[in-house]
């Protein structure tokens, strides 16, 4: 095997990982609001609105799983889950951030 094939290889490892770990329907958008501070539940619930309540709780589930999100269960009455980002998943900020500006540049255009 060539070593440029052996390197295109490679590189589309490491995308097929992060869609792995990134691959929930709403994962991209819990980041983005992680990125603003630590939330509870119920608050990231009413940050991001188009997502059901279910499919909110298994992807950050997944995220945590993965190490790009951190749960904390605060003992109060009732107990109080507190979601934030690792500092694995505060390092996707600047992916994010690209792929912003990438939107904006061509949004509305057509091919």
């Amino acid at each position: 095997m060539s070593e440029q094939l052996r390197h295109e290889e490679e590189d589309l490892s490491n995308i097929c990982e992060v869609l792995q770990i990134l691959g929930a329907k709403w994962s991209f958008l819990i980041i983005a609001e992680l990125c603003k501070g630590p939330k509870r539940f119920k608050q990231l619930q009413r940050d991001v609105k188009v997502v059901k309540t279910q499919s909110l709780t298994d992807a950050l589930r997944h995220l945590e799983h993965t190490g790009i999100v951190h749960r904390e269960v605060i003992p109060t009455v009732p107990v109080t889950v507190e979601y934030s980002l690792t500092e694995k998943g505060m390092d996707f900020n600047e992916a994010l951030k690209a792929m912003d500006r990438w939107a904006a540049k061509w949004a509305g255009r057509k091919p």
